[in-house]
């Protein structure tokens, strides 16, 4: 046996060689590409400093508070050290502490069964809830203070878990041992892939880039473009029904990510099941900005996204009115389109569908962190160099809010065990972000998130037009999601106040993105709804009903009634406006 070892290790020492030449030819064009980039990040070492400096001046200020604390901790490892040394002898031993429900991170066997693992995981879990309640009972912290200092603790302590090491890993030790370190090679050449992909700070792969081809295997439902300008092309789909509702639906996505969203498999596609549904879809897709789009504002997004679409699907059906539905900052671009609209004595807006969509940002959840005066004269400073913020910083963001699922699960499949990527189509469409122009996002930052403007009447102008979302009288349906991490619910829910129509609220179960594309065949989640408004998030939830599988047939039951009746389903192109190339269009495709 132990001649094989040496055999296979002799064996496996040129491919070593090769990639370690390699890896050092990447290192150092790593290098050099950073000096000569500038290198941006939401991540901000000198607020992370100043912050903890913040803290721990409050503790050393109590320090009574601090030695109880201590004292408290100490108590814990002399428990865990009589617990592990009891288990050691095979006896039972019941554990000090156990991970929170929903922590995936120590599913393996090993982290239980194992005496010295269990340790490891104890003295870990044991650590990080003594400190981030350090944090969270320190006395004479803001609010605002508090949430950025525990947000970035939790990043530390989720960077440190045991479970990001080989050598404290049992899943990772044993697969080492069985390939012999082939999973460590195999890591490496991941981690060299992604610092030759990276442009700024290393960006691990979540997803198979090479598994999904656009129009192939995804964004798949049939369809043609049949208007464009320079900001977005409108795509017409082509029908399934004989007949089809009067009124069409105009889908508006958000600018942040690409539309295909609502458009992956073919099983979970909601733009597909709609047009099943008897709906006349059009959606728009968003170009990909460069430098150039630098000076298109909040104006340009509205007049050349909604407004503009609203005539061209007038132009291709002969109808004049639609039922909307915007996806999270596409909702709040609707929004203000309806708006605008309103100021205007504008109806061609029947309904408006709005998915985890805030428009009153007084309570943003976690992406607060990173909204202050100080950090968004950082990114606009940044974005005035460019034209524009990369969507790799987004991308960075909206991953640290889940950094265990969308960061260290990644790290140790990718290079501590040694696997591909794998292929799933949410994660890759994730990876496919987009920029955003300067002087757009730069408004969108400053006077929706930091300033709370867009809920003051008429205190923002749009398009010339003072906008007040209490003129909106059009029929509106939220749909937010109980575990949104990106739009919380109950600031979303702020917005079933904001308007002077009817409005019906329904809360779907699991995320941002699960909660919503969730279809009927696929019988997972639940939702709730209520005929009650409530004038709070608890009240409302207190008399909801909880109801089983998709919202997607609620939403469909809705709809209808703002449907106009039915008229002959109608083929894209067909009318005024002809086919200009196959759905899912060029500007989709445009990349990073």
């Amino acid at each position: 046996m132990a001649d094989e070892s040496m055999e296979l290790g002799t064996e496996l020492a040129p491919e070593w060689q090769a990639l370690l030449e390699r890896g050092r030819k990447v290192g150092a064009d790593y290098q050099e590409r950073l000096k000569h980039e500038e290198v941006f990040s939401t991540l901000n070492p000198a607020l992370m400093g100043q912050l903890f400096v913040e803290v721990a001046e409050q503790l050393l200020a109590k320090p009574e508070t601090l030695q109880q604390a201590q004292a408290s901790l100490v108590e814990d490892y002399g428990r865990l050290w009589q617990a592990t040394a009891a288990a050691l002898r095979g006896e039972a031993a019941a554990p000090v502490i156990e991970p929170q429900p929903g922590d995936r991170r120590f599913k393996d066997e090993d982290w239980t069964a194992n005496p010295t693992f269990s340790a490891i995981k104890q003295f870990y879990l044991l650590a990080a809830r003594w400190l981030e309640s350090m944090v969270a009972d320190a006395e004479g912290l803001d609010p605002k203070t508090r949430q950025k200092a525990l947000f970035y603790m939790r990043q530390f302590l989720s960077a440190v878990a045991p479970t990001n090491f080989l050598a404290t890993n049992p899943k990772v030790i044993r697969a080492t041992a069985a390939s012999q370190g082939e999973n460590l090679r195999r890591g490496f050449t991941h981690l060299l892939d992604d610092m030759e992909r990276s442009r700024g700070p290393l960006q691990v792969a979540l997803t198979d880039a090479q598994a999904f081809r656009l129009g192939e295997n995804i964004a798949t439902t049939p369809g043609k473009v049949v208007y464009q300008n320079g900001l977005m092309q409108l795509i017409q789909y082509t029908p399934t029904t004989d007949k089809a509702y009067r009124r069409p639906l105009m889908i508006v996505p958000p600018w942040i990510n690409k539309y295909y969203v609502l458009d992956m498999q073919p099983k979970n596609s909601f733009i597909r099941w709609a047009v099943g549904e008897g709906h006349t879809v059009f959606v728009i897709s968003w170009i990909n900005p460069e430098a150039e789009h630098s000076d298109k504002n909040f104006d340009d997004y509205l007049l050349d996204g909604p407004m503009a679409a609203l005539d061209a699907i007038e132009r291709a059906t002969g109808e004049r009115e639609v039922n909307a539905l915007g996806y999270c900052i596409g909702g709040t671009l609707l929004a203000c389109t309806l708006a605008h609209m309103a100021a205007r004595d504008d109806r061609r807006v029947a309904s408006a569908t709005f998915f985890t969509t805030m428009l009153d940002f007084a309570e943003p959840g976690e992406l607060g962190v990173f909204i202050d005066e100080a950090q968004i004269a950082m990114v606009e400073k940044h974005m005035e160099k460019k034209g524009f913020l990369d969507g790799s910083q987004m991308a960075q963001v909206f991953s640290m809010l889940r950094e265990n699922d969308l960061i260290w699960s990644a790290f140790i499949n990718n290079y501590l065990l040694g696997k591909d990527p794998p292929a799933f189509d949410l994660l890759y469409w994730n990876s496919d972000s987009t920029r955003m122009p300067a002087m757009m996002h730069g408004f969108y930052l400053r006077e929706m998130y930091l300033n709370n403007r867009l809920i003051e009447p008429d205190a923002l102008t749009l398009a010339g037009t003072p906008i007040d979302l209490h003129r909106i009288e059009t029929p509106a349906y939220f749909l937010s999601a109980r575990e949104d991490h990106i739009a919380p619910w109950r600031s979303t829910f702020a917005a079933t106040r904001l308007f002077s129509g009817s409005v019906r609220f329904v809360l779907a179960a699991s995320g941002h993105i699960a909660g919503v594309i969730n279809p009927p065949v696929a019988g997972k989640y639940n939702y709730w709804t209520s005929n009650r408004k409530g004038r709070t998030p608890e009240a409302w939830l207190k008399s909801a009903e909880r109801k089983e599988g998709s919202w997607w047939p609620d939403w469909a039951r809705w709809v209808a009634r703002k449907g106009g009746g039915k008229v002959a389903a109608r083929e894209p192109g067909a009318g005024a406006l002809p086919a200009l190339e196959d759905a899912p269009g060029s500007y989709v495709k445009m990349r990073l």
